[in-house]
């Protein structure tokens, strides 16, 4: 597996492209309970497939490169790339997974997605392990899917090089008071602990897809109201936790910070902090934050990096 400080990308594989579509990569065809639980019966799906579905249902879309990180964190030895590639391979054929990937005017993406197939829903219920997935989430569209997958990057960049990691959430849920709704932080939560003292960061990925600002500031709206109305034990939160926009790239950085200016969207109990895709493969975290302030001398607003200690490793 290339590790992070190997990638030398300058677009995100996360960002979206022009013309963009989701290919199917999968099984077609009939596959039968009883042929599974005999591949199961002879040893053909262990205990590490198990695992794999576990974390398909968990994340709901994620990369090979993602499953290959998690099994690691998680204690599991799968070996190179190559050797998970093959076992999910198998859980395709037999049904369990199903793959896509993104075809766009650019080409072929260079990464494919696994989601899970009925089957490996059934699976997953024979061992009392709560599913929520329905035939339709595989039908979700590539902008839903891509902050998925930059969150699940987010994520894992936490896990692997943040010491005061603490917990992970992948899909919380969030609630508008006066708006009366519930919402979910496309990018997922993390909970940093030290000195037992806690922290909790909420991901919210934003992407240049079609009318990307208005889905923008309907998106912030809601975290305008939760954030305006929190009381400890909101959400399960026992103090505010803080929001990061994750963005495409730098100038996506900015683009969203104006929108947000420009619909007078203010916070004003929390410092809003940005980031982007390519920062979560740095070597460390410490840098990886962004806010922006008015420069007294020019009057502007102006990008500054956040240092902060308690993201180190």
């Amino acid at each position: 597996m290339v590790e992070d400080n190997q990638i030398k990308a300058e677009v995100s594989p996360f960002a979206i492209r022009k013309g963009e579509i989701k290919t199917f990569d999968g099984q077609d065809g009939y596959v039968s309970m009883n042929q599974i639980v005999h591949k199961i019966n002879i040893g053909h799906i262990t205990d590490i497939h198990f695992a794999i579905l576990e974390l398909v249902n968990e994340f709901e879309f994620i990369t090979s490169r993602q499953l290959l990180q998690m099994l690691g964190i998680k204690g599991y030895e799968v070996g190179t790339q190559d050797k998970l590639n093959n076992k999910l391979e198998s859980l395709v054929k037999s049904k369990i997974l199903t793959r896509y990937y993104f075809n766009s005017d650019d080409g072929k993406g260079i990464y494919r997605i696994y989601c899970l197939e009925k089957m490996g829903k059934y699976l997953l219920e024979t061992r009392e392990i709560e599913c929520k997935w329905q035939q339709s989430d595989n039908t979700k569209p590539v902008s839903m899917i891509k902050k998925r997958l930059a969150g699940n990057q987010v994520i894992i960049a936490y896990l692997q090089k943040v010491k005061a990691f603490d917990t992970y959430t992948v899909k919380p849920m969030l609630r508008a008071k006066s708006l009366g709704k519930i919402f979910k932080p496309s990018g997922g939560s993390v909970k940093l602990t030290k000195n037992d003292k806690s922290i909790e960061f909420i991901f919210e990925v934003i992407r240049r897809e079609d009318n990307w600002q208005k889905k923008l500031v309907d998106k912030m709206t809601f975290y305008k109201d939760f954030y305006d109305n929190f009381v400890q034990g909101d959400s399960g939160f026992s103090s505010l936790p803080q929001l990061i926009l994750v963005c495409e790239d730098e100038k996506h950085m900015a683009e969203t910070f104006k929108e947000i200016v420009m619909n007078s969207i203010e916070f004003n109990n929390i410092n809003l902090y940005y980031t982007t895709d390519l920062r979560q493969v740095n070597e460390s975290l410490e840098k990886s934050l962004t806010e922006f302030k008015l420069d007294p001398e020019t009057n502007k607003y102006k990008a500054y990096n956040v240092d902060i200690k308690l993201l180190g490793a």
